[in-house]
C-alpha cells in the first residue's frame, strides 16, 4: 500500500513540475498588458513636453517647476530615460 501512494506521489509532483514550466513559457511568450505602450509612450511624451515647456517659458514663467531652474532638463531626461528603458519589453 505505501508503494502505491509513492507512485501518486512521485507522479504528483512531475506534473506540478511540468506545469510549472509551461506556466513560465507562457508568461514568457504572453502578450504586454493593454495599459504597457501607453505609459511607455506617455513617459517618453511627458518628458518632452517637459524640456519644450521649460525652454519656451524658461526666460519669463520658468516652467514646469520654477525652483528647479535647470535641474527640469534632467526631470524631462528622466521621464523620457524611463520610457526608453521599458522599450526592451515592447512585444
Amino acid at each position: 500500500m505505501s508503494a502505491a501512494r509513492k507512485e501518486v506521489s512521485k507522479r504528483k509532483a512531475a506534473e506540478v513540475s511540468l506545469s510549472r514550466e509551461e506556466a513560465a513559457a507562457a508568461r514568457k511568450n504572453a502578450p504586454n498588458p493593454v495599459w504597457f505602450k501607453p505609459v511607455m509612450f506617455g513617459f517618453m511624451l511627458l518628458g518632452l513636453i517637459w524640456i519644450v515647456l521649460f525652454y519656451v517659458t524658461s526666460s519669463t514663467l520658468q516652467l514646469p517647476v520654477p525652483a528647479l531652474g535647470q535641474a527640469n532638463i534632467f526631470v524631462g531626461f528622466g521621464f523620457v530615460l524611463i520610457g526608453f528603458l521599458m522599450t526592451p519589453w515592447w512585444k
